[in-house]
């Protein structure tokens, strides 16, 4: 059964972090948006609606929104290469992780000031090359990986890191509650 996510319409009283959102769908070169603010004040409802209104990147429909989770190991991330039928059948085989699934849309991540270290690092390589290499006992296989990053964070939960910081066009700071006038 597919997800339904609250539409972003339904949501009132953001103005400002759905500016930042559309402007960011507009014109990708913005950077991408990190969204700070208490639990509750619709920031990942907000991200994940997006999707919805993302434009058609082709044939095959809209452009990709990809969501980072916080657990997700490396080789989820950057994808993997099968060394077993590398070995077998001398032909590399590339498992894409969640970075060439982003390629030309938007890369999510809630809770981003948790994200561990280690895929910070890889995020911000690539992000700044646009171009992700995986490489495994030898042999590696690259590709373009151009994406908006799109992040949220509760900041009694933790700082960003100040590189990862860097990476976000834009910043806003969502107040706990607000008026619906």
């Amino acid at each position: 059964m597919p997800v339904v996510e609250f539409p972003f319409t339904a949501v009132v009283g953001q103005a400002s972090l759905k500016k930042a959102l559309l402007l960011n769908v507009i014109n990708p070169r913005i950077g991408g948006v990190l969204i700070s603010g208490p639990r509750g004040s619709a920031k990942s409802t907000l991200a994940r609606a997006l999707a919805a209104l993302l434009p058609e990147s082709g044939p095959g429909g809209t452009s990709p929104f990809v969501t980072l989770p916080l657990g997700a190991s490396e080789d989820r991330l950057t994808g993997s290469l099968d060394l077993q039928k590398i070995l077998n059948e001398r032909e590399v085989t590339f498992h894409e992780g969640l970075l060439a699934k982003a390629h030309g849309g938007v890369l999510y991540v809630d809770e981003v000031n948790l994200l561990a270290d280690m895929l910070v690092d890889l995020l911000l390589d690539v992000a700044a090359s646009g171009v992700n290499i995986v490489e495994r006992d030898g042999i590696s296989h690259s590709h373009a990986a151009h994406f908006s990053l799109i992040g949220t964070m509760n900041p009694d939960e933790g700082e960003l890191r100040p590189q990862l910081l860097d990476r976000f066009g834009l910043c806003l700071e969502q107040p706990a509650s607000v008026s619906i006038e």
